[in-house]
């Protein structure tokens, strides 16, 4: 715990193996309360890695259903299990653990009620070896999203995230996509719902391990994206609504 909040840490699992061990053991349990590993239907032994290893809380879907159904699921458990503070990590070794008492404790401490890392801020997305198509991509998408949303994110696209409890309840996650723009679908319901978001610099790291998507899957994942810009756009101007900003549906 952490001023008395417990802390869940959530693992979106798929495929991940051969890099999970190693991300579980740098996982701040000074702090760090429970441990949730989501499998959505890997093909490898990622559910056997996860019980050897010793985290409690395995979680298997017998059908895969998408990045976002994954993440899905990792929320309702971690507040099921009374989170005051939940932490979605990738399994893939991608983000470093060791941001996680610092995210932590902008919630813990009242300063933000979420908090992402950022790639962008500072040079750990090209450092790391991020593909220049997709910084590039990354940057053009960050622009129009802030401009429709009205926002100042340095990205919108990290997977490194971290919320309390409280924000997870007043938004209708449920009603987000099941594929990777359930990410983006999050932030836009977030910002609607009057929440601040904290950014912190993140390194990242790119290797044949780590998650990634392809190009043809990323120009797909950048068309949802301008798609929910639009929407919080439309919707933030009172001129259509939509069921993902409905209120308390992620209870």
């Amino acid at each position: 715990m952490l001023k008395d909040k417990k802390i869940v840490v959530v693992l979106p699992a798929y495929n991940a193996e051969r890099t999970l061990e190693q991300t579980y053991r740098e996982i701040p349990f000074d702090i760090v309360d429970e441990v949730v590993l989501v499998d959505d239907a890997s093909a490898d032994n990622t559910v056997e890695v996860a019980r050897r290893i010793g985290i409690r809380h395995v979680l298997r879907h017998e059908h895969n259903k998408g990045y976002g159904g994954n993440q899905k699921t990792c929320y309702r458990k971690a507040l099921d299990l009374g989170a005051d503070i939940v932490i979605m990590l990738h399994p893939d070794y991608q983000y470093t653990p060791r941001l996680i008492t610092a995210m932590s404790s902008i919630i813990a401490y009242g300063v933000y009620p979420v908090v992402i890392g950022s790639r962008i801020l500072g040079r750990g997305a090209l450092k790391g070896g991020m593909p220049v198509y997709k910084y590039f991509f990354n940057r053009i998408l960050t622009f129009i999203q802030n401009l429709l949303a009205g926002q100042k994110l340095s990205e919108y696209h990290t997977g490194y995230r971290a919320f309390s409890a409280e924000v997870l309840r007043n938004i209708n996650f449920d009603a987000n996509s099941d594929n990777f723009v359930f990410d983006n679908q999050m932030l836009s319901q977030i910002f609607f719902a009057g929440y601040e978001i904290a950014e912190v610099t993140c390194p990242t790291k790119y290797f044949k391990e780590a998650s990634s998507i392809n190009l043809r899957n990323s120009i797909t994942y950048g068309m949802g994206v301008l798609g929910v810009s639009l929407m919080h756009f439309l919707r933030r101007k009172n001129l259509v609504n939509f069921k993902i900003y409905d209120k308390g549906a992620g209870k």
